[in-house]
């Protein structure tokens, strides 16, 4: 493995790329300005939208597919022409809040039955510690036939994709890296360097790498909550809670966090990775659980709060209410729906009987169709609404004029649930809202 790097560089072995999602079609992207590199996705569809230079989901420039160099396949077979492979898969939770790894197993099942001698596997997806070594390599030797620190070895290099965020990419992002092994490490952090602008870090092991991804966003999940819950308490003390936020972060090292929804595939999902983990270990964690207790809860405590602010807004109407959601996916300037929140306002208010539409131009209304059996509403199609109620801060929810907004509602005092902070009290009700904010 002494000269592996050298043959990298000199495009003599090839790196292949498993998953071409928000983490791995980025890395497969940045990696081909280096690398002579293969992206391969188990989706037809999908390789059949990037081969036209088109991303589905919205976060890659046709421009920049255009003009980057690499191979794409749903083929498995053609990943037998690669000796590095990076396997970048969703991990989600199943209905029971529990680890879902059958992405992750199936891909290291699929790089297992194709991987030459002398390889080397890097995992980026999400997991617990110790996933990497207890489940992973167990299923490459298996299905390779091939001895693990003889004839392939492994590595874990966590993403930090943001999605929607085009400041803080994957090249200006830290990138921690790992492995079985000090040959191993220096060849992975070889390759990250050469498209990390930001550095690479060598963790101490696969286990310290997987433990510092799931805490990142375990740690972002417990202050969220916490201003979720403090949100709760000002709504019931009549306090106003972003008054209280300004006036508390003039101190140097207030954290700065708002209240929200959370859902998505990392922060709403992370946790429960760490929770599973401590369980089986004998530790039931206190604060960790308490935090997604409150986030998890916080659409039916916005629901509630719609609820008694349109019949108290209402009293002497009979007709059934009619709301329209301002966005479904799980946060701004995305078309991912996965695990969004927004569909537990959604619920909540349907159990009343009320009338709830959703609005939201970034999101592809077909997919949405096929999961929820919700149809997607056209903005010309808003009309004699009791409320708008905005879930999520789309810059193009930011650009609605409220004057033509309060017309299309056609109601005397409509309602105006400002969940993401998006607009100002007093012009909103200069327009004729009644305005309410988490």
């Amino acid at each position: 493995m002494s000269d592996f790097y050298d043959k990298l560089e000199k495009k003599q072995l090839k790196i292949a790329v498993v998953g071409l999602g928000y983490v791995g079609l980025p890395l497969l992207i940045s990696l081909s300005k280096k690398f002579d590199v293969i992206g391969f996705d188990n989706s037809k569809n999908k390789i059949n939208s990037l081969k036209d230079n088109e991303d589905l989901n919205n976060e890659i420039d046709k421009s920049e597919l255009l003009n980057s160099c690499f191979e794409l396949t749903n083929d498995e077979r053609n990943l037998q022409k690669a000796n590095f492979f990076v396997i970048a898969v969703p991990t989600p939770i199943d209905k029971h809040k529990n680890p879902d790894l059958i992405c992750l197993k199936d891909a290291t099942t699929t790089v297992g039955r194709n991987i030459p001698e002398n390889s080397i596997i890097v995992y980026e997806s999400t997991v617990y510690p110790g996933a990497t070594e207890e489940i992973c390599i167990p299923i490459l030797e298996k299905e390779s036939g091939l001895k693990n620190k003889k004839d392939f070895y492994v590595g874990y290099s966590p993403e930090r994709i943001n999605p929607g965020d085009k400041v803080h990419t994957l090249e200006n992002i830290v990138k921690v890296v790992s492995a079985q092994d000090q040959e191993t490490l220096d060849i992975i952090s070889k390759v990250y360097g050469k498209i990390i602008k930001a550095g690479v870090y060598k963790a101490e092991s696969i286990k310290v790498a997987e433990a510092a991804k799931v805490i990142e966003n375990t740690q972002r999940d417990i202050n969220v909550a916490l201003v979720n819950e403090l949100s709760i308490i000002f709504h019931k003390l009549g306090l106003n809670i972003s008054e209280v936020l300004s006036a508390a972060k003039t101190k140097w090292n207030f954290l700065d966090f708002y209240p929200g929804l959370v859902g998505g595939h990392c922060i709403g999902v992370d946790p429960y990775y760490l929770t599973y983990k401590a369980k089986e270990i004998g530790y039931h964690p206190e604060v960790i659980t308490a935090g997604r207790k409150i986030n998890d809860n916080m659409g039916s405590f916005i629901g509630e709060q719609i609820l008694k602010n349109l019949l108290k807004n209402n009293y002497s109407r009979n007709k059934k209410f009619k709301v329209i959601l301002f966005g479904i996916t799980f946060k701004e300037n995305v078309r991912d729906f996965r695990n969004t929140k927004v569909m537990d306002i959604f619920n909540f208010l349907k159990q009343y009987n009320i009338d709830a539409q959703i609005y939201d131009p970034v999101v592809d209304k077909k997919e949405v169709k096929e999961q929820y059996n919700i149809r997607i509403i056209d903005y010309d199609e808003i009309n004699e609404a009791d409320a708008a109620i905005f879930c999520v801060a789309h810059n193009c929810f930011k650009e609605i004029d409220l004057n033509d907004l309060r017309e299309k509602m056609n109601l005397s005092n409509p309602l105006l649930f400002d969940i993401k902070w998006i607009f100002n009290k007093d012009i909103a009700e200069k327009a004729g809202f009644k305005y309410w904010r988490l």
